[in-house]
């Protein structure tokens, strides 16, 4: 890293992303069972809590990475929205009505909008750009730790004993450690030129090269539906009930294990040739999933689930900071965001359709497809020339 300030915010963001995801996923994957069985909420209401919540985050990315660019400040704005998160999601845990939850999860989501786009910008301003595909691996493998760590928690918490409105409330404590390390472990350098980020709009972004690489990615994300599916398939293979948490925990550790190595290899070999190996690798997943008929083909698919995941997921953000200089990383990140959003949304859908009309099998071609048509897209992404921390 390029300095003990860099080697301390590396850190500190992997640190905070662990715990954020311990207090989140105690909570997420009981919210369902919470809605139907103690608030008595039917499966609509499950779906417009989800939806609208995931709604808000799209937007906020790119509105909060644009203002951190003009405020020519990352942090006010990433340790605002863990406070916001982590302050009101327990509170869960005093729900009386599904309405209520709706509010709770607009104002978590709300926090991660806030959050997430100035995260990233203030990483990839932490590191040199030789460290950049690894210290994004590090927070990506850190934040699969802490979502494998909160559903066992909460799990033990079950068998204990306790309530599952007594484990909403719990998720205080480490709620309360993430808003401390956000507040006070992670430090920023203002970016140079105060003032000067006024004039940063939506066309600051508008570089021929980072525009194709989100079409790029816009046309990866149409195959890429939601992983509700991946565990639907694996029912339909006789996996049972109870181990669905299972495998979904190994799916986590797998994601857990591949990124730090992921993002290595990027810093080796380039950020383009490994995103390609980690589309290349969801495709034969997906192809894989489309003939899988024994639950140990699917055993086998979740854990090469989790390598797309370490060659991708923190890779891709690496090179939002390789296509765009410092002074509009923040909008940058929030633009990549927003694509990945809106397309996520018609991806589930075309994918639902077509499992409906044509069988699982057309579905997961299909996602397969598109994987390797982004592939071929991603050939044409050119880097641009901007100075890496000056811009």
């Amino acid at each position: 890293m390029a300095d003990r300030w860099g080697k301390r915010n590396v850190l500190g963001m992997g640190l905070i992303s662990l715990m954020n995801d311990v207090a989140s996923e105690m909570i997420y994957p009981l919210l369902p069972v919470f809605l139907t069985g103690v608030l008595h909420a039917g499966a609509a209401a499950v779906g417009v809590i989800e939806g609208v919540a995931e709604t808000t985050v799209s937007l906020l990315k790119y509105l909060s990475g644009l203002y951190s660019d003009r405020l020519r400040r990352r942090k006010p704005l990433f340790a605002f929205g863990y406070g916001v998160a982590n302050a009101v999601r327990p509170l869960i845990g005093l729900a009386t009505s599904w309405h209520q939850v709706l509010l709770i999860r607009f104002a978590d989501r709300v926090g991660k909008g806030i959050r997430s786009a100035p995260r990233d910008a203030l990483l990839a301003e932490s590191v040199e750009k030789e460290h950049l595909g690894l210290a994004f691996g590090f927070q990506r493998a850190m934040d699969h730790t802490g979502a494998l760590a909160g559903p066992l928690i909460a799990a033990a918490l079950l068998y204990g004993g306790f309530s599952l409105r007594g484990i909403f409330l719990l998720a205080v404590i480490p709620g309360v450690i993430t808003m401390i390390l956000a507040f006070f472990l992670v430090k920023e350098r203002p970016l140079a030129g105060t003032g000067e980020g006024q004039g940063i709009s939506l066309a600051s972004v508008a570089k021929p090269g980072f525009l194709w690489y989100l079409a790029t990615v816009g046309v990866f994300t149409l195959g890429n539906s939601t992983d509700a599916f991946l565990l639907l398939k694996a029912r339909e293979a006789g996996v049972g009930v109870a181990m669905l948490p299972v495998l979904w925990a190994m799916l986590h550790f797998s994601k857990a294990v591949f990124s730090m190595p992921g993002g290595y290899l990027s810093d080796r070999l380039g950020r383009k040739p490994v995103i390609m190996l980690g589309w290349l690798t969801y495709a034969l997943v997906y192809a894989g999933f489309a003939r899988a008929g024994t639950t140990e083909a699917i055993w086998a698919l979740f854990f090469a689930y989790g390598l797309y995941f370490g060659l991708c997921e923190g890779v891709e953000k690496a090179f939002v900071a390789d296509l765009m200089p410092a002074r509009v990383r923040g909008s940058a990140y929030g633009a990549y965001s927003l694509a990945v959003s809106v397309t996520a949304l018609p991806a589930s859908v075309a994918f639902g359709l077509v499992w409906q009309g044509y069988g699982d099998g057309a579905a997961f071609l299909m996602g397969a497809g598109l994987a390797l048509a982004a592939s071929v897209m991603l050939l044409f992404v050119k880097p641009g020339k901007a100075r890496w921390q000056e811009g």
